[in-house]
């Protein structure tokens, strides 16, 4: 990259010429080199401000294509025009509502690929050049396998689609793969660009087939989620994970018309057609260098935290950014030193969207408890201390089990000191306090302590189902604990064997097994417990409650409506959005960001992992039918069956 970056206050400081010069140069490195000097941002903010300085410039309405070696041009049958970009939801909405009909107008939202366009036209393959003429690439089908709805293998049918090399391709393959000059590929983008702009591709070839590293034409219309202009507001948060969740390089997303006619109907300009608009990662990423990952602890796992160089992203300088789990570092390959794309969306937590390898790089994981040093393990996707003693998991689990029970004005920074101060370690211990106590802690004045002390006073009348999500037993918070203790006093729950568990509506088998080893290996701390409190019975009233609501958020191996039929037969009332009533939350990964989350958290909903609600509801859970798959799984070969796919995918 370039080593003077481009920001909006040093192009503030340009005039019309010198910022026209300035793009110019970096379309010619770009497109015609392959080896852009600046990011995908810094070209953003070039565009935009040139537009601001003169919207009628004709650089702006340019339809750029990488330089290939082909054998002539082909005049497309229709045009493959760029799209007209917008960096904010508002800007799309914008464009939404002025083109809708009415407040049911249907939308499509799909990946924007960031590749190169081309067209296959069953003889000719060819890429978009000015947009109605493209250069004849035909002779690199050899490079390239078709994916598209239900298919992946050899090019053999019509397609219009994006040039690229997979994510999970690119990082396990092309760190093998050698350019003439001896050196790997930096990314896929330039991976793309440099194999398709060889004359001879006999060498490339041999690697690629000795390897299995293809090319990717992906088909546009393979991933394609459908809603209408008032679910699009709603929805987007989602509908951008989902997207990002794919195994493909994106810079952003496409949202068109699904009417065919009526978009059509809207005409061209130039540069692009009418019914369709790109939204740009643009102005909500910026890349910045990793410069350490730090631990935190939560009740049952470490999470990474990333400590970056500050950049600004919509006026907040951000400095960390959540990196999810250990999994996550491991897929995305990520390490200390390496040059990483934030992301911060809709004034959510920052994240890290994707890396690129630094010229120092130091593993980011640990294999030790950075409080009490014992060997960590993996469960699923998270690091985890198994030591019951390590003091910071103690402190994580008792500030979770206080919360289930209601006293609010206990969080970790007091119930910190209680234990460092007062030597508390368990729920028993806090009911035992007196205001006399609570006064040696720092901070803590006669009114304060008093107020706290009738809190924890107040909390002494317990609902069962409460004193067990207290208890912190992974996957049981307090919705599933009501479901066992509508079936069950607590007492017969202690005593339940994991057949009679399972057997329990939304449980099974795992869950159940879990369940009763922690009920045996707790039975003292309730009985403790029970000797500190009143217990509320949910029993009793069971034949009264509600039926529990359950909500569906994330990119999901199967269509919502699986999972929705699944929490059907499992006693669960599916729902579309979060309220205050929702019982349950389940999500792809409840580390992430996105709107029906938010909403859960600050209404305190419970939220659970999907494989951990799939492990509970136990082998009685049907296998998914075979049109039910959204997206073409990695190692399909044969075409799906389903007219709805093979249409492209057009809803959740």
């Amino acid at each position: 990259m370039n080593a003077t970056p481009v920001t909006a206050e040093f192009l503030q400081t340009l005039d019309e010429p010198a910022v026209a010069a300035l793009l110019e140069h970096h379309n010619h490195c770009y497109w015609d080199l392959g080896e852009p000097e600046i990011t995908d941002d810094e070209y953003d903010l070039l565009m935009r401000r040139l537009e601001a300085l003169n919207p009628m410039h004709p650089l702006l309405t340019a339809v750029h294509a990488v330089a290939v070696a082909g054998n002539g041009k082909v005049r497309h049958a229709a045009p493959m025009l760029s799209l007209d970009k917008a960096y904010s939801l508002e800007a799309v909405l914008e464009w939404a509502t002025k083109h809708a009909r009415s407040s049911e107008e249907q939308f499509r939202v799909q990946p924007k690929y960031d590749g190169i366009s081309a067209n296959y036209d069953g003889r000719i393959l060819a890429t978009r050049g000015d947009g109605v003429e493209g250069e004849d690439i035909t002779a690199k089908l050899p490079l390239l396998e078709l994916e598209t709805t239900g298919y992946r293998g050899p090019v053999n049918r019509p397609v219009r689609g994006e040039i690229i090399i997979r994510d999970d391709v690119f990082r396990e393959k092309y760190p093998q793969m050698i350019k003439k000059d001896g050196n790997p590929y930096k990314n896929s983008r330039n991976a793309v660009a440099g194999i398709m702009g060889l004359k001879e591709i006999d060498e490339i070839l041999y690697q690629i087939q000795h390897l299995h590293a293809w090319l990717t034409l992906v088909d546009y219309e393979m991933v394609s989620y459908r809603v209408n202009l008032q679910e699009l507001r709603e929805r987007w948060t989602d509908l951008v994970q989902q997207i990002e969740a794919l195994p493909y390089p994106m810079d952003g997303i496409v949202i068109k018309l699904d009417d065919r006619d009526y978009s059509l109907s809207l005409g061209y300009t130039a540069h692009h057609p009418r019914g369709q608009i790109a939204f740009k990662f643009s102005g909500i990423r910026q890349t910045s260098r990793l410069l350490d990952v730090v631990w935190s602890f939560g009740k049952n796992c470490l999470t990474p935290v990333a400590e970056i160089e500050p950049i600004e992203i919509s006026g907040t300088t951000i400095r960390h950014a959540t990196l999810h789990n250990a999994q996550n570092l491991i897929d995305k390959n990520i390490q200390i030193g390496d040059l990483v794309t934030v992301e911060r969306a809709g004034d959510v937590i920052p994240y890290i969207v994707s890396a690129e390898p630094g010229e120092a790089r130091t593993p980011a994981l640990i294999d030790c408890c950075p409080c009490c040093q014992t060997a960590l393990v993996r469960r699923g996707p998270e690091l985890c201390c198994p030591n019951p003693d390590c003091f910071e998991t103690k402190v994580q689990r008792l500030t979770a089990a206080v919360k289930n029970i209601g006293i609010e004005r206990l969080g970790e920074p007091n119930i910190r000191r209680l234990m460092q101060v007062l030597h508390v370690s368990s729920l028993k211990d806090i009911f035992r306090l007196k205001t006399t106590d609570l006064l040696q802690l720092a901070g803590f004045q006669e009114k304060a302590a008093a107020n706290l002390y009738r809190e924890i006073q107040a909390a002494h009348q317990v609902p069962d189902y409460q004193l067990v999500a207290a208890l912190n037993i992974p996957g049981i918070g307090a919705n599933i604990a009501r479901l066992l203790l509508n079936e069950y006093t607590l007492d017969e729950l202690c005593h339940c064997t994991t057949e009679q568990l399972s057997a329990i509506r939304g449980i099974g088998p795992e869950r159940a097994a879990a369940l009763e080893k922690e009920l045996r290996e707790q039975q003292d701390f309730i009985t403790e417990m029970l000797g500190c409190i009143e217990l509320v019975s949910t029993k009793s009233n069971a034949p009264t409650a509600p039926q529990p609501t359950i909500c569906f958020t994330g990119k999901m191996p199967e269509k919502r409506s699986y999972y929705e039929k699944l929490a059907a037969d499992h006693g669960y009332q599916a729902v579309e959005t979060v309220t205050q009533t929702l019982a349950l939350l389940v999500a792809a990964d409840p580390t992430e960001s996105g709107s029906k989350l938010d909403k859960a958290r600050k209404a305190g909903i419970s939220i659970v992992r999907l494989d951990e609600w799939l492990a509970g509801l136990g082998s009685s859970a049907p296998l998914p039918p075979d049109d039910l798959f959204a997206v073409a799984p990695s190692t399909p070969n044969e075409p799906s069956t389903s007219s709805e796919l093979k249409q492209g995918m057009l809803g959740f």
